[in-house]
């Protein structure tokens, strides 16, 4: 079995390459920036595991390096959609190139790459794709209508592409994170992080290893009958 976790270098995706690396999954950690981060984990994980673990520099924006890193890669039996970017802005002062950005990565870089990545599945007649969103998606955030709209549309194209590729066998499933402790989040002022916990029924902010795990449920036969469903991964924020 062979997944592709895009941004998976770091935060999340980097939790989640471990999480299928030590079920025995040949994992393939793509990355765009972050060269050192994605040779080191390589490294580790291959020295703890029996799957084969590749790296792949490929900014998922453009749709020509997707394509191509797919042909190299092969046919993958899971995608995680997990590469993104945030920022922190008032509506009013977003750019144009702010905007498009935003848009580009935390969406278009999705489609890109489950357009891919589905033409193998439906060959196969099977597959998993889970597409992180953000609880941001589900109510939005203040001051994050980008970052928001952009994991909103992450949820749409969930749900779109679990009906379309359902009677190919293929899953397609959200996960929307709270706020986890990553390096996206090193930035936000601590009084908001205080009042998140504060509103957060659980009381604590998220780890990586919380989001990966759910990651892996959903592409595992455990979930079999799974498709289409956003679980937010939120501590029980949204659920006031």
């Amino acid at each position: 079995m062979k997944v592709l976790i895009t941004g998976a270098a770091t935060g999340i995706g980097r939790s989640c390459a471990r999480v299928f690396a030590s079920k025995g999954y040949d994992v393939v950690i793509n990355y765009n920036k972050s060269q050192a981060e994605a040779i080191a984990l390589q490294k580790e994980l291959s020295s703890e595991f029996t799957g084969e673990i590749a790296v792949y520099q490929a900014d998922i924006t453009d749709s020509c390096q997707v394509e191509q890193m797919f042909a190299q890669v092969g046919d993958v039996d899971v995608l995680v959609n997990n590469s993104a970017i945030a920022q922190q802005k008032l509506f009013t002062d977003i750019t144009d190139d702010e905007w498009n950005k935003m848009i580009n990565t935390n969406l278009s870089g999705a489609f890109y790459c489950a357009r891919s990545s589905a033409r193998g599945m439906i060959r196969k007649q099977s597959g998993a794709i889970i597409n992180i969103s953000s609880m941001w998606g589900i109510c939005g955030a203040s001051c994050e209508v980008h970052y928001s709209a952009a994991k909103a549309g992450i949820i749409g194209l969930t749900k779109s592409l679990a009906r379309e590729l359902g009677l190919s066998g293929i899953r397609v499933n959200c996960v929307a994170p709270g706020f986890i402790d990553t390096k996206m989040n090193q930035n936000v002022d601590s009084r908001a992080i205080q009042d998140i916990v504060d509103n957060t029924p659980l009381a604590r902010v998220g780890t990586p290893e919380d989001v990966a795990n759910v990651v892996y449920f959903l592409a595992s036969r455990q979930s079999s009958f799974i498709t289409g469903q956003v679980i937010t991964v939120d501590g029980g924020f949204l659920m006031k």
